[in-house]
């Protein structure tokens, strides 16, 4: 052996001859699986909006407007839940609404339709399209409206019309009701509940909120002051409790004070406006 030359290494030799002999790994090209958890939620909560539909055609009412709550459950985690994981993508957005067109525009619809409006002639569908309808045009403004960079910064903290979850409780208002009215026995609460006039208004009224103008506090952005933080924790605690122990005539009665907010939200809208329209007058 020429002592000129460097010393073999043999280990290295063996090391590059398994190397050689060992199958080369494929790796696996794709999105990560958080990526995937907020449309699998969206899918779940579809499958509960389908699943509603379902338990309405059975006539299965508390089942089909249960089905219906967890859905706007899981339309108001997936995004949240998304933008944690970094997982948001233009896919995700275009299954949310169109989730939310069924779960929200086209199940309650169903809903009403078999609870007061099956026997009631030809035209009783007529205001189910209206407001299924309405829904699509609200999501389709809304969707437009992602897209728009001239918005003022006091208008992020307003939707432009009734979002769709909240759309969806107030047109199941009579459901609610009725369902409340036949624990506590209340047989005429029960009747008007059932009228067919009632789901009528209701569908009504909340079409045209969906395509209204009016503005709406996004709860998303919504600051609460100091002083209030206490009482709002205890008000939320509160009627988590009367949620749990009387869910159809709390969800009743969030409907009644969702109502009685509108007025307040428009105000502040307003007022938010003349403020930034001042301040923009005493710059120039």
């Amino acid at each position: 052996m020429d002592p000129s030359l460097p010393p073999a290494r043999p280990k290295r030799r063996i090391r590059r001859l398994r190397r050689i002999g060992r199958p080369r790994r494929v790796r696996v090209r794709g999105p990560s699986f958080n990526r995937l958890i907020p449309n699998i939620l969206t899918m779940l909560g579809l499958c509960s909006g389908l699943s509603g539909m379902q338990f309405a055609i059975e006539r299965r009412f508390a089942y089909a407007a249960a089905a219906l709550l967890i859905s706007a459950c899981i339309d108001g985690l997936d995004g949240r839940i998304a933008r944690l994981l970094h997982g948001t993508s233009r896919f995700g957005a275009e299954f949310d609404s169109l989730s939310d067109f069924v779960c929200f525009g086209v199940a309650p619809s169903i809903l009403l339709y078999m609870w007061a409006l099956q026997h009631t002639g030809r035209y009783s569908f007529i205001p189910c399209i209206m407001f299924t309808v309405c829904m699509a045009l609200r999501l389709a403004r809304f969707n437009a409206s992602l897209d728009d960079d001239d918005k003022p910064a006091y208008s992020s903290s307003f939707f432009t019309g009734v979002p769709a979850p909240a759309g969806a409780g107030l047109v199941l208002f009579p459901v609610f009701l009725g369902l409340e009215a036949s624990k506590m026995g209340w047989t005429t609460v029960e009747a008007l509940a059932h009228a067919p006039l009632t789901a009528v208004l209701c569908l009504v009224v909340t079409a045209a909120l969906l395509v209204s103008t009016l503005p709406v506090w996004s709860f998303k952005n919504f600051k609460i002051p100091t002083p209030y933080v206490l009482p709002v924790m205890l008000g939320t605690c509160g009627f988590a409790a009367v949620l749990i122990a009387d869910p159809w005539g709390a969800l009743a009665a969030a409907g009644l004070i969702y109502l009685a907010m509108l007025p307040l939200s428009r105000r502040s809208y307003h007022r938010l406006r003349r403020e930034a329209e001042a301040i923009s007058e005493f710059v120039e």
